[in-house]
């Protein structure tokens, strides 16, 4: 019979967010180098492309979801789905990997690089006794053991809640009788799935408290040198990441308040726990890298 459907595939109908979404990049592009370049109105054209953005992501993403709810994920369309977010965290591993190589490159092959904030232009002194010296010398550093290692064991941590919602989620543990804190949150005694996502929720929250707390405490600000700014950008993308992956967790949430998941279809979740897990691998790497290897020798910030 003409039409009928012989096939797992999903073949979408026509949908505007793709073209909308290209041309809502174009202007945040265009305004983040119009600000950038103090042109007239570049933050009013940045703030303009951000909400555009962010616009499309949502509305696209629920049309998303609203597919996932009529059945249209197949087997098959869930296979290319994680295809699409391994793609996604591949290119995730080669960004961060940029920054690792500008900090091993940094400290491997240290110079004294000063920064001139009015003409942009890099100076190099390779006489002057930062040379030759990482950490460059009057750089105190934080103690890697302190708060660094507190936001490692709280990631660490959430990587175990995140997993154990997971295998709840797989072995169908939804129920039970609600009592207590549990029960306010509308969340039964039996309910691992609930509980792993409210405390990975938690534990991200806290990560990044901690963290903004780290920055206004440091002990050098952003840029003026090398140092500085590979640590910020570095440990500053990361902590945007954990935002991210907190906000995702916070969206599987409320679908798994709304019954949206079962053991069998539930790739919406699982593609937050890989995400999380990402966040939790890389900031290993950071914590044994940069403030661990990166900060050994120099003097430690007392504050």
């Amino acid at each position: 019979m003409a039409g009928t459907k012989n096939h797992d595939y999903h073949i979408l109908p026509p949908s505007p967010w793709p073209m909308l979404s290209s041309f809502a990049a174009l202007v945040l592009a265009a305004g983040g180098i119009m600000y950038m370049r103090d042109a007239a109105y570049g933050g009013l054209v940045f703030g303009a492309g951000l909400i555009a953005v962010l616009a499309c992501m949502g509305l696209w993403w629920a049309d998303v979801i609203r597919e996932a709810r009529a059945g249209d994920h197949t087997p098959v369309v869930q296979l290319h789905l994680r295809y699409g977010m391994v793609l996604f965290i591949a290119s995730e591993v080669m960004f961060f990997l940029g920054w690792f190589w500008a900090w091993f490159d940094f400290a491997l092959f240290p110079a004294a690089v000063q920064f001139n904030h009015e003409d942009g232009v890099s100076l190099i002194d390779s006489a002057s006794q930062l040379a030759a010296q990482w950490p460059p010398a009057g750089i105190e550093v934080l103690d890697a053991f302190q708060l660094p290692l507190l936001n490692t064991f709280l990631l660490l941590l959430s990587g175990t809640t995140i997993t154990w919602a997971h295998h709840a989620l797989i072995h169908g543990q939804r129920g039970g009788r609600r009592v207590g804190l549990w029960g306010l949150l509308g969340v039964g005694e039996d309910d691992g799935v609930k509980k792993g996502l409210w405390l990975t929720i938690v534990l991200g929250l806290l990560f990044s408290c901690i963290q903004a707390y780290e920055y206004a405490h440091a002990p050098f600000p952003f840029g003026t040198i090398n140092y500085t700014s590979a640590f910020y950008m570095a440990t500053g993308f990361h902590g945007f990441h954990v935002i991210i992956g907190t906000i995702f967790l916070i969206v599987n949430l409320v679908r798994v308040y709304q019954g949206d998941f079962t053991p069998r279809q539930h790739f919406g979740f699982e593609a937050a726990a890989w995400y999380w897990h990402f966040v939790d691998v890389v900031w290993l790497f950071l914590f044994v890298t940069v403030y661990v290897w990166g900060g050994w020798g120099a003097p430690v910030h007392a504050g």
